[in-house]
């Protein structure tokens, strides 16, 4: 008996909608009644152990399912014929590849040479000001990019001479090895996939088709830019082989850190510190923005280190959107650390003169920690 005589599910013992389970437990109780170590010298239970192994191996993996019940035990043989022989009717499959490719695509397999791959993707990384990220850019750089060799046209042959058809793969580009029930397709490894064999290769580019040439580029750095933005410029890669396409250069952007403004997204963040006097008495301040013009801040009387002050629209532009981020001020009171005697004496005056009412914040915690301790 063998797996090519006797349909897989009849040899099971199951119905063609039977599911997994139910397959998988047939064959376990055929694979335990027939197998060689109970059978010892048993030819025919060997075979039938093969055979029901064989079943299981397909008949448990959904595409393999799949392929057989559309064309039974031929979509695993090479050379199935179709039309007036003794294959499927309305069916012309050379073989399994080909089979393959249309009942699942032509990830599977099927005819035709391998076509060439896009040309690799590059990367260049740059750094950019805070004002430029702001402002947009418009610059040129130089890469050493592969370009289609104009000698011989990207061919990688001699102008003039030609290519061979491979012999190994007879110009199909793959090759084509049988493992358990499937035939799996490669890259032939004699002429790489191209199916065609270079007797002489051009001077200029060794047979390769490519040759590496130092390429300017124009980037224009849209305002808003932050780091990790990445800019993509299409066909700008290397060359793809055999004339194929292009792949991308991306642009990374990088954006240098800034002496005075912390960028958070479209927010810019500052710390000003402002003297004690004015942060008592009140006034404003004047902030340089990054697109040159300066912005007045009014600082209220009595305010606190670490009172925020926001002014609206303000901050970055919004990539690739409309209007701008805002700018937040953090202030710092500063505390005078050098006094001329009239200020010292200034400053004692006014001291003479408080109540406790001036700094409230103050009063309260020394009131909570007499509340707390007592005294």
């Amino acid at each position: 008996m063998s797996a090519t005589e006797i349909d897989f599910y009849e040899l099971l013992g199951v119905s063609r909608d039977a599911d997994g389970a139910t397959i998988k437990s047939a064959y376990r109780k055929l694979a335990m009644k027939h197998h060689p170590d109970r059978n010892p010298g048993c030819t025919e239970s060997e075979n039938t152990f093969k055979a029901v192994s064989a079943a299981y191996e397909c008949l448990k993996d959904p595409q393999k399912r799949a392929a057989y019940d559309r064309f039974g035990h031929e979509a695993f043989t090479q050379g199935m014929q179709g039309g007036g022989g003794h294959g499927h009717p309305g069916a012309d499959f050379g073989d399994i590849g080909d089979i393959f490719e249309t009942i699942f695509g032509s990830a599977f397999g099927g005819g035709g040479r391998a076509q060439p791959r896009r040309g690799a993707d590059l990367r260049y990384d740059m750094e950019v000001t805070l004002e430029e990220a702001f402002e947009g850019k418009s610059t040129e750089i130089e890469i050493e990019v592969s370009r289609s060799c104009e000698t011989c046209h990207g061919s990688g042959a001699t102008p003039g001479t030609q290519k061979r058809t491979c012999n190994l793969c007879s110009g199909q580009g793959k090759v084509r090895a049988k493992q358990g029930f499937f035939v799996v397709e490669r890259p032939c490894p004699n002429c790489h996939g191209d199916g065609e064999i270079i007797t002489s290769p051009c001077r200029d580019c060794r047979g390769e088709g490519q040759v590496d040439v130092p390429q300017k580029i124009e980037i224009d750095i849209p305002p808003g830019v932050d780091t990790g933005t990445r800019i993509r410029l299409s066909g700008k890669g290397e060359a793809g082989p055999r004339g194929a396409a292009p792949g991308d250069l991306y642009i990374f952007v990088h954006v240098k850190q800034h002496p005075i403004f912390v960028r958070e997204g479209t927010t810019l963040a500052t710390r000003v510190p402002i003297s004690f006097t004015k942060a008592a008495l009140g006034g404003s301040i004047d902030i340089p923005g990054l697109d040159g013009e300066e912005i007045t801040l009014e600082i209220p009387a009595g305010i606190q280190s670490g009172r925020q002050l926001r002014q609206r629209g303000a901050g970055m532009p919004i990539l690739q959107g409309r209007g701008r981020g805002d700018m937040v001020v953090e202030i710092a009171v500063e505390t005078p650390t050098k006094l001329s005697k009239q200020q010292r004496e200034i400053l004692e005056q006014f001291r003479d003169t408080e109540t406790g009412d001036e700094c409230p914040e103050s009063r309260g915690f020394f009131n909570k920690i007499k509340d707390v301790f007592g005294g």
